[in-house]
């Protein structure tokens, strides 16, 4: 009788997971009151394009720094808001970071705006406009830093400006952390956040630079969606090495030493670490899978029952998704020989690993030796951050956020979700465990390539948008 069972139990399987699909829906939510703001485009892009012009280039090798360029940022923005330096509290940490204190009503539930002003270099040659005359054209305001986070210190300092000059006083006192040396993970951050520790501060909500409004990024939802990340992954380099006694390339070993490195390469690829669904993960695909076309519902639904056809797609598939739910390993560098017909007396790959959920960089060298299985090859760790905390999302900091996005984009879903990239704002998680990462602009696929690549540029409407959504969250935090 099995044969007549078996169809029955098929069928009440598959009705169960397409009625759990159709119960599936959004969640009930109400729109903000917005808040409107009245600002002075004209001279705010004035302002940025000045600022743009300063060649704040970070560099590992302080001595190739010219701190000169940094000078004159902050030379421009005491010139440009005075206000802010006669209200607020400033300091200086190291060579670059600058840190205002805004006194609040309270101090217990202290907020901190997080930026850099520093930038990564840029090869002009390659660039259609001058990557620092902060040209204005068509639009949109070209140059280095204008998305990568020059644009959101501008709109911090005008919102805050603004605020101040209406007599507006914030219920809790706001810091403004700015750093110099962002993009090479200096110790501007870290030594920030020692200092306030030091003074007892745990902020009550940290935000940075991370997520955008983005279009197409989840599949099924084809609007807006406001990404809010709420942990980053951890970042590490690490080295495989082999050594020999080199010699003649005419008369070679069975295997050499690249071949061998080549095959542990094709191992570690052929090996993917672990699927994992990791909070922020699961958060962002109960919030916006319920917005989803029905198909891709029946998956999100139910996924306890179709994760393993989840995790089949990411390993064939790589990229974004993929990246969500494992660590990823990209070999990225290679040395061997300096002569074509002399076996190299010894070889090297490197890889960028993203580190996700459990793993750290330790457990990656032992997956990674477990799967190449030679002993003749030397692991080493270059450099090790494991992945941060995952901040909460039931709290009035997530509600106020989401609030000041939803005044600014109106028809964006807000969700949170996990960045891959690492930015300065982990170092905050030592002293709480509330920090966002929203760069606060609608950016498309091709807007967002331009962040460290070429004809980086930013559209005036979007400045505006940054400087708005700014004086709301200041406004109700």
């Amino acid at each position: 009788m099995w044969w007549l069972v078996f169809p029955a139990v098929l069928l009440a399987f598959v009705i169960f997971i397409i009625i759990r699909a159709f119960l599936f829906k959004p969640y009930d939510s109400q729109a903000p009151k917005i808040q409107e703001f009245e600002i002075d485009e004209e001279n705010i892009v004035n302002r940025f394009s000045k600022i743009i012009s300063c060649k704040t280039i970070s560099n590992r090798d302080l001595s190739k720094v010219n701190i000169g360029e940094f000078e004159k940022v902050q030379d421009l923005i005491k010139k440009f808001y005075p206000n802010i330096f006669k209200i607020c509290e400033f300091e200086k940490v190291l060579q670059t970071g600058l840190l205002f204190k805004w006194p609040g009503e309270k101090s217990d539930e202290p907020v901190v705006l997080m930026a850099h002003y520093d930038v990564v270099p840029a090869n002009e040659q390659q660039w259609e406009k001058p990557a620092f005359d902060g040209i204005i054209e068509n639009n949109e305001l070209w140059g280095r830093g204008t998305l990568d986070t020059k644009c959101t210190f501008v709109a911090i300092l005008e919102a805050s400006e603004q605020l101040i000059k209406t007599g507006f006083k914030p219920k809790n006192d706001i810091y403004l952390s700015f750093a110099g040396d962002e993009e090479v993970a200096g110790p501007t951050c870290p030594a920030t956040v020692e200092l306030l520790k030091q003074r007892n501060i745990h902020p009550a909500m940290v935000l940075d630079e991370g997520g955008a409004v983005v279009e197409n990024v989840f599949p099924g939802v084809r609007g807006k969606c406001a990404l809010v990340g709420i942990a980053e992954k951890g970042i590490t380099d690490i080295r495989m090495s082999m050594k020999s006694s080199g010699g003649h390339a005419s008369a070679p070993p069975p295997h050499t030493i690249i071949g061998q490195l080549s095959q542990a390469v094709v191992d570690i690829e052929n090996h993917p670490f672990s699927f994992q669904l990791t909070p922020p993960v699961s958060q962002m695909f109960d919030i916006l899978g319920r917005h989803s076309s029905f198909v891709f519902k029946i998956i999100f639904a139910n996924l306890w029952c179709f994760k393993p056809i989840l995790n089949l797609m990411c390993k064939k598939t790589g990229g974004e998704l993929n990246a969500l739910m494992r660590t990823t390993v990209a070999f990225t560098m290679a040395q061997g020989s300096q002569a074509a017909n002399v076996l190299p007396p010894s070889a090297e790959f490197t890889a960028n690993l993203r580190l996700l959920g459990k793993d750290t960089y330790e457990s990656a060298v032992l997956h990674m030796k477990k799967v190449t299985d030679n002993p003749d090859i030397l692991f080493e760790v270059i450099h090790g951050s494991n992945g941060t905390t995952y901040s909460s999302t039931d709290c009035i900091a997530w509600d106020t956020i989401k609030n000041a996005i939803s005044q600014t984009w109106p028809d964006a879903l807000v969700s949170p979700y996990l960045m891959f990239a690492a930015s300065d704002s982990r170092h905050f998680c030592k002293i709480t465990d509330k920090v966002y990462k929203f760069s606060g602009m609608h950016l498309t696929k091709e807007q967002r390539g331009y962040i460290h690549g070429n004809n980086e540029r930013i559209s005036l409407d979007a400045i505006y948008n940054l400087v708005r959504f700014y004086l709301r969250l200041i406004s109700l935090v």
